[in-house]
């Protein structure tokens, strides 16, 4: 067992409401600087910059998880985190489906660059990227399930996109093992609030939008990171991950 410093909420320039700054060759570089060990990129209804990411942490030496702030229907956002790239680029590819497309304004909303390995401009998403899917709040969690990763609630402490201020509490479905608080200081208010949130794992994070967001490393997870007979891998440090945050 190993202890990781984390931060599993961060946007890319993908994103139009981050600065068009927030690249992944920064994000990992400001990571590295912040003393994060593991850290999560997870764009607003898409993973096109994972692959980057991916590339970029590697030079770091970052554990990186490919992941994605998802706007269900109810319009309430949920995180996304997957074991592994390739199970978070399929599940980009179901989310695309199921989009509502209307086309971005970048002069009021920012905008959506997609980047490739090499930190350049590879292209720029059309279509907004932060308004509500139809996916529902069940939907999304057996989708991401069937790609090999976890959902949680994300922000539950803030107004926008918070389930709790959207739904008034945490539903009985779907059945989350953890959620995101923004602010470490409100869990004990939170949980004394909502009491069926005291048996679920709570993972504090940024929702970074800008480098300086990014945060120190001071939240720590401990987690598996040698598998027996084949020593550590960063693979295994994310199957770990995934698999924590699933169980009670």
């Amino acid at each position: 067992m190993n202890r990781y410093t984390y931060d599993l909420h961060i946007h890319s320039c993908l994103s139009p409401c981050a600065d068009d700054d927030m690249t992944p060759a920064n994000i990992a570089g400001m990571a590295s600087i912040q003393g994060l060990t593991l850290a999560a990129l997870t764009d607003h209804n898409s993973a096109k910059n994972c692959p980057a990411f991916f590339a970029c942490c590697k030079k770091y030496g970052i554990v990186p998880v490919a992941g994605m702030e998802l706007t269900t229907s109810e319009e309430i956002h949920v995180i996304c985190l997957f074991e592994t790239l390739e199970g978070a680029m399929e599940f980009d590819g179901e989310v695309d489906s199921r989009r509502i497309r209307i086309p971005n304004r970048p002069d009021i909303f920012g905008r959506q660059y997609r980047m490739d390995a090499d930190d350049e401009i590879s292209g720029e998403e059309p279509d907004l990227l932060i308004n509500g899917t139809e996916l529902d709040l069940d939907e999304a969690y057996g989708l991401v399930s069937s790609f090999g990763g976890v959902c949680y609630p994300a922000h539950v402490d803030r107004d926008s996109g918070g389930i709790i201020s959207v739904l008034g509490d945490l539903p009985t479905t779907p059945d989350y093992s953890a959620f995101e608080l923004n602010d470490k200081e409100s869990y004990s208010s939170y949980v004394k609030r909502y009491p069926s949130l005291a048996d679920k794992k709570y993972i504090v994070s940024s929702d970074a939008h800008n480098l300086w967001s990014i945060s120190e490393g001071v939240n720590t997870i401990e987690l598996e990171d040698e598998e027996p007979g084949r020593g550590y891998s960063s693979a295994f440090v994310r199957h770990s991950l995934i698999e924590h945050l699933k169980r009670r």
